[in-house]
């Protein structure tokens, strides 16, 4: 491990404020004082404490919120029963406002909670399993594994206890608490739906075979914005997972970077050295030569349950509770335990969408006449059913916008002025670019950042288009850059307008995005969303859409012509030219009718926009997106 040696001295010159402030006390330190604090009072907390300490517990100071606190919920791999969903209902109704948070990592959070009873709110999940352990900071934080784990049809290789088992390794350790680098994420699946976002964390263990034997292929490196990598490492069964795992977190203690935070999770330390180096010292470090990877299997997106419900293995049903950005309640929880008592089996489970599944269902009919269910929709739109929005400016002082009920707004609004009665869409949102929305993997993504309207700053979002969870994954690409939030529903609307009316049946966003929209290029689809947006303000219906027959081969330049000449067709429907070779600036007649004499049937800016388009000197002749986008600011 020379190489890792080598490459953690070249950056072990300085290290970070946070390593400082590690080495002033243990964090065990802080949490044997929290019954003190709660007895003296906020003001008795030193910094170091509410910034760093009892984070690792879980427990967040959040200044912004009228009662300060926020704890983080562990809900290993998204499992729970109605007994520990009952208390942590009960909890959040009698201490936190009646509010829970269901997160992009299968868990939740508790927020508007007062020191003084925190002793006595973490002592009641303790006492039914549930923990705050490790949840925060420089830690393991929960592990993703599937909801339907061992009980749905896709599911080959159970794993669920497998993902215990790796929990045990670390949890509540003192060798493990608030020593790592950074925080590290891991998750685990035996299915081949995709339905824990498997591939975006630091460890990853992903269904595999080799040689006619199920086990797992390694991937690393995951995090906001990059997808994991496989690590050529083949686990065969549940001792090499742990030995392997093991390995990789001892190494990334000993070796990982302590100096950039921003560059110190695990990934850092792959780039630096190269991956194909990490996986020898893998192999050295457990005194195991792991086979070479095998197969991956887990290379399906999830399917939406088919009217609100999947069947699984044993003939009962689980039943999709939709939770629009995750914004949930202790009284609805309280009803979903009631619920999986009275038709389930008692168990449910979290879902990386930051809904939930009710299992082992008989009447569902029967249950969705339940009062839960005229709120928290069992079917509802595809623009709620795979929404994902993390905290926003109300809860979390890194958030650029509100979030969460901009991301509803925008779907109620697609809901109304773009119905659809069959698809999936998955709109995921960020805040800021911390990105834990997981925007980047959305079909389509929101990013929070600022904008500009006349002159004066307004919140807005990045838009990407493109991001999968399936196979190995795929970051999406940005469309528009700090597109207004005020705009930005009629310009998502414009490519909705796309999918609806060009759509296979049933066909998925994503399947409509490699079908057609990958054909062209970013600015092209960015420009086109802004475009459609500013001629139905205008009250203007022109065929200008995409299509997968139209081929200019991502060329800028020719779709900036080719958009012109559809414009100018379909406002005069005759051609600008008689005759010219397309995709090329070779224009063999020069007969251009007089864009003005579109004037009186269109907007000014629109006949502007198509004379620098189509004009008949190519020197003169606009090329790219950039120089036609200040014709259609909405």
């Amino acid at each position: 491990m020379e190489a890792l040696q080598k490459a953690y001295e070249a950056r072990s010159t300085k290290v970070n404020k946070i390593e400082k402030v590690k080495d002033t006390k243990t964090p065990k330190e802080a949490f044997d004082k929290l019954e003190e604090y709660a007895k003296n009072g906020y003001d008795s907390i030193p910094d170091e404490d509410k910034n760093y300490f009892l984070k690792c517990f879980g427990i967040f100071d959040r200044p912004a919120t009228p009662e300060r606190f926020m704890i983080r919920v562990r809900i290993p791999g998204g499992h729970f029963n109605s007994k520990q969903a009952r208390v942590i209902g009960e909890c959040a109704k009698e201490y936190g406002q009646d509010y829970i948070d269901i997160t992009t990592r299968a868990q939740c959070e508790l927020r508007y909670l007062k020191i003084e009873d925190l002793p006595t709110l973490l002592k009641r999940l303790n006492e039914v399993g549930i923990t705050t352990y490790q949840t925060g900071v420089d830690n393991f934080r929960g592990i993703m594994g599937d909801p339907l784990d061992d009980i749905g049809f896709d599911n080959i290789l159970p794993s669920h206890k497998t993902l215990l088992k790796i929990q045990e390794t670390f949890l509540f350790s003192p060798d493990w608490i608030s020593t790592l680098p950074r925080k590290f994420n891991t998750s685990i699946t035996g299915s081949i739906s995709n339905r824990c976002n498997v591939f975006s964390h630091d460890a990853c263990f992903v269904l595999a075979q080799k040689n006619g034997v199920y086990g797992y292929n390694m991937y690393l490196g995951g995090k906001v914005g990059v997808v994991a990598k496989n690590a050529n490492i083949f686990l065969e069964n549940e001792d090499e997972v742990l030995k392997a795992f093991g390995s990789i977190v001892d190494i990334f203690r000993r070796f990982g970077f302590r100096d950039n935070r921003n560059k110190n999770r695990l990934h850092f330390l792959i780039e630096a050295v190269g991956m194909a180096e990490i996986a020898k010292s893998i192999r050295e470090n457990a005194g195991v030569d792991f086979k070479s990877a095998g197969e991956t299997l887990t290379n399906m997106d999830f399917i939406d349950p088919d009217q609100g419900k999947v069947q699984l293995r044993d003939g009962t049903f689980g039943v999709h509770v939709v939770i629009p950005s995750g914004i949930f309640t202790g009284s609805a929880l309280i009803d979903v335990a009631n619920h999986a008592d009275q038709y389930g089996n008692g168990e449910v489970r979290f879902n990386v969408e930051q809904s939930l599944y009710i299992l082992g269902v008989t009447d569902v009919a029967k249950m969705l006449e339940e009062p839960l269910f005229e709120e928290y929709k069992n079917i509802n739109t595809p623009y709620l059913n795979s929404l994902i929005a993390c905290a926003g400016t109300e809860h979390c002082p890194f958030g650029v916008i509100e979030n969460k009920n901009d991301a509803i707004n925008m779907s109620k609004y697609l809901g109304e002025k773009v119905p659809l009665d069959s698809g999936k869409v998955r709109m995921y949102w960020s805040a800021c670019v911390k990105g834990c929305g997981i925007h980047g993997l959305g079909d389509i993504g929101f990013e929070g950042c600022k904008s500009k309207i006349d002159g004066e700053t307004v919140g807005g979002v990045h838009i990407s288009l493109g991001g999968k969870l399936v196979s190995e994954g795929k970051e999406g690409h940005t469309v528009l850059k700090s597109a207004p939030l005020k705009y930005a529903s009629q310009y998502v609307e414009s490519i909705m307008l796309e999918y609806r009316n060009h759509k296979g049946i049933s066909e998925s966003f994503e399947g409509f995005n490699d079908r057609v929209l990958s054909q062209y290029t970013s600015s092209c689809v960015g420009f086109t969303m802004k475009l459609g947006a500013y001629l139905r303000s205008k009250g203007m219906e022109l065929h200008i859409g995409f299509s997968e027959k139209t081929n200019t081969g991502k060329n800028e330049e020719f779709e900036v012509f080719e958009l012109g000449r559809k414009i100018y067709y379909s406002l005069s429907k005759h051609e600008p030219y008689t005759a010219y070779e397309r995709f090329t600036n070779v224009l063999k007649t020069e007969s251009l009718q007089n864009i003005k004499e579109l004037v009186p049937t269109c907007d000014e800016n629109i006949a502007a926009m198509l004379e620098n388009i189509l004009n008949s000197d190519e020197n003169k002749r606009a090329v790219v997106f950039s120089e036609i986008s200040h014709f259609i600011e909405l």
